[in-house]
C-alpha cells in the first residue's frame, strides 16, 4: 500500500481523535449507567478497562500521529478491543460490547479488508472465550450476532472509505488539471497581452453594457481624448472639417452597440497636430450566457491619408493645368477643320489629332472629378434645385446622339417621363453622361441603348438598359472601383479610364442616393441611378 500523501496523513490523524473521543464520551456513559443500576461484578477490572479507553483518547489527542508511522494507529485500536474486554467481562449484563463497533468502524476504514478480517476475529474469539469462561457470559445467539454485526459495520465503513477515496483522488485529478487549465489560461492571457501590446493598432473589447473589458497600449494612446495639458481634443468626420459631438464618436457608438467598418475619424484641429484613424467595430459571438461582447480595432492612417490628399491635390492641380491648353488646341483644331481649303490628307490627319485630343480632355475632366468626390463628398459643392429630370435626361441624350449614330447605335427614350426633384441638374447630367457614354462605347455595332425616368413618392429613378454582352459576375464587384476595366473592355478598341462609373456613384451618394447594375454574361446591363426627390427632407 503506497504511504499517504500529508493530507491523507493529516485526515487519518483527526478521524483517529474522533474515533477516539466518541468511544471515551459512550465509555464515560457506560460507566455511569452500570454503577448506577448495579452491573459491575468485578469493579477494579471495569475501572482498569474503563481508564484504559480514556488513556487511548488522551494519547490520541496528544501523540503527532501525521508524523508516526502508520501501523502505529492499530495500536489504539486493539488497546480499545481488549479494554472492552476487560468492561464486558466484569460487567456482563451492562452490554458494553456494543463498544467495540467503534474501533471496528475505524479499522474498516483505515486498515480496509485486513483490518476488517482482523477486527472480527477477535471479536469473534473474545465473544467465545468469555461465553466459556465467564458463567454470566452464557452462549447465546449474541455470542455469534454481536461479531457479525461488528463485522459488518467494519465493512461497510471499509468500502464507504474506499468510495470516498475514489472520489477525493477524482477530485485531486480534477483539481490538479483544472489549476494546470488555470495556468494555461493566464500563460495564453498574458501571450495575448504582449502581443496585443506590441502592435501598433489598438484593440479593445467592450461588453453588452458599454464597459472596456481588454484594452492595449496602442489603443488608449490612439484613442485619448485629451492632450497633454489636458484640454478635450475635437474629433472632425473624414473631411477633416465637420466636428463629431461625444456621442457621436465612433468608440461612443461602438459601447452603444452600433457596428461600422473603417470610420476614418480626425483627433484635432485642422492645424494642428493631428492624427487619421480608421476605426471598426465589430460584434463577439454571443457568450454560455447570451451577452453580446464587441470589439473595437483603430489604426493610425494620418501618413497614408496626408499621402493620399497630396496625391490628389497634385493630381488636380496638374489636371486643372491640363484641361486649359486642351481646351486651346482643341478650339484650334476645330477652325482648320472648319476650312475648307486644307487638303484631304490634312484633314484627315487633323481630325485624329482633334479626336485624340479630345478623349485626352475628357480624361483629365474625369480625373478633377474623382478629385473632387474622393475625400468622401469633400468638394463636391451641390447646387440643389427644382429641377426637371426628364429635361436633363433628355439633353444628354441629344448631345450624345450624334456619337450613338456613328456607332449604329439606337436610343429608346419612349419611357422618359416629365418627374420634378431636387437635385444638382449639372451633376445628374454628369452621371447620365457617363451611363450613356459607358452603352454606346462598350456594345456592339447595331445595339440599342433604352433610357427611362421613373418615380415614386419619395425617389426619382434613372434607368439606362443596353443589350450588350454583359459583365461577367467575377468582375461585377469590382464596377464602381476607380480605375477599373474588365478584361474584355482591356481587350478591346474601346478606351476609357476606368472612372466613370465610380464618379457616378460618389455623386448619387453626394445626393443622398445610389447606382446600382442588374447584369449578367449574354444579357446585357441596366444601371439605375436612385435619387431622393427632394434631399432635404432628410435633414
Amino acid at each position: 500500500m503506497a504511504p499517504p500523501v500529508p493530507s491523507a496523513r493529516l485526515g487519518l490523524s483527526r478521524s483517529l481523535v474522533a474515533n477516539q473521543m466518541l468511544l471515551a464520551a459512550a465509555t464515560l456513559l457506560g460507566v455511569i449507567v452500570s454503577m448506577l443500576v448495579d452491573q459491575v461484578t468485578d469493579p477494579p477490572l471495569f475501572f482498569a478497562g474503563a481508564a484504559l479507553l480514556f488513556a487511548c483518547a488522551i494519547f490520541a489527542v496528544l501523540l503527532p500521529w501525521e508524523r508516526l508511522p502508520r501501523w502505529w494507529a492499530a495500536l489504539l485500536p486493539i488497546i480499545d478491543v481488549l479494554a472492552v474486554a476487560c468492561m464486558r467481562e466484569s460487567a456482563p449484563l451492562a452490554g458494553l460490547g456494543l463498544l467495540w463497533t467503534f474501533p471496528a468502524l475505524w479499522i474498516g476504514t483505515v486498515f480496509g479488508l485486513r483490518g476488517v478480517i482482523a477486527m472480527s476475529a477477535a471479536v469473534t474469539v473474545v465473544m467465545i472465550h468469555q461465553s466459556i469462561s465467564v458463567e454470566l457470559h452464557r452462549f447465546t445467539a449474541s455470542t455469534l450476532v454481536l461479531p457479525f454485526v461488528v463485522a459488518a459495520l467494519s465493512s461497510i465503513a471499509h468500502f464507504t472509505a474506499r468510495r470516498a477515496k475514489a472520489q477525493r483522488e477524482l477530485l485531486e485529478k480534477q483539481s490538479a488539471e483544472l489549476r494546470r487549465a488555470v495556468d494555461r489560461a493566464r500563460r495564453q492571457e498574458d501571450l495575448v497581452t504582449e502581443v496585443l501590446d506590441a502592435v501598433d493598432f489598438g484593440v479593445t473589447r467592450i461588453t453588452a453594457a458599454g464597459e472596456f473589458a481588454v484594452t492595449n497600449t496602442a489603443h488608449a494612446r490612439l484613442l485619448n481624448t485629451t492632450d497633454a495639458l489636458g484640454r478635450e481634443i475635437e474629433v472632425f468626420a473624414a473631411d477633416g472639417a465637420t466636428s463629431i459631438a461625444a456621442e457621436a464618436t465612433p468608440l461612443a457608438r461602438a459601447r452603444a452597440g452600433e457596428v461600422f467598418e473603417g470610420e476614418l475619424v480626425w483627433y484635432g484641429a485642422p492645424g494642428e497636430d493631428r492624427r487619421a484613424l480608421s476605426v471598426t467595430a465589430r460584434r463577439l459571438p454571443a457568450a454560455e450566457n447570451g451577452e453580446e461582447n464587441g470589439v473595437v480595432v483603430s489604426r493610425d492612417v494620418t501618413v497614408e491619408e496626408q499621402a493620399r490628399r497630396a496625391r490628389e491635390d497634385l493630381v488636380a492641380s496638374v489636371s486643372h493645368e491640363l484641361r486649359t491648353p486642351l481646351t486651346s488646341i482643341i478650339g484650334y483644331l476645330e477652325l482648320a477643320l472648319d476650312d475648307p481649303s486644307i487638303a484631304p490628307g490634312t484633314r484627315e490627319r487633323l481630325s485624329v489629332a482633334e479626336r485624340n485630343a479630345s478623349r485626352l480632355l475628357e480624361l483629365v475632366a474625369d480625373i478633377l472629378a474623382m478629385s473632387a468626390t474622393s475625400r468622401e463628398g469633400v468638394g463636391v459643392e451641390l447646387e440643389l434645385r427644382s429641377t426637371d429630370i426628364s429635361a436633363v435626361v433628355r439633353a444628354a441624350i441629344e448631345s450624345i446622339a450624334p456619337r450613338a449614330a456613328d456607332h449604329g447605335v439606337q436610343i429608346d427614350s419612349s419611357e422618359v417621363v416629365q418627374v420634378r426633384a431636387v437635385v444638382d441638374a449639372r451633376r445628374v447630367r454628369q452621371i447620365v453622361d457617363n451611363l450613356l457614354s459607358n452603352a454606346i462605347k462598350y456594345i456592339p455595332r447595331g445595339g440599342s441603348v433604352a433610357v427611362a425616368v421613373q418615380q415614386d413618392v419619395h425617389s426619382v429613378s434613372i434607368v439606362v438598359s443596353d443589350d450588350g454582352p454583359g459583365i461577367s459576375t467575377t468582375e461585377q464587384g469590382r464596377l464602381f472601383e476607380r480605375f477599373f476595366r474588365g478584361d474584355a473592355v482591356r481587350k478591346s478598341s474601346a478606351h476609357g479610364s476606368g472612372l466613370g462609373l465610380a464618379i457616378s456613384r460618389d455623386l448619387a451618394r453626394a445626393h443622398g442616393g445610389e447606382v446600382s447594375v442588374r447584369t449578367a454574361p449574354g444579357e446585357g446591363a441596366t444601371f439605375t441611378v436612385r435619387l431622393p426627390r427632394n434631399p432635404r427632407e432628410g435633414e
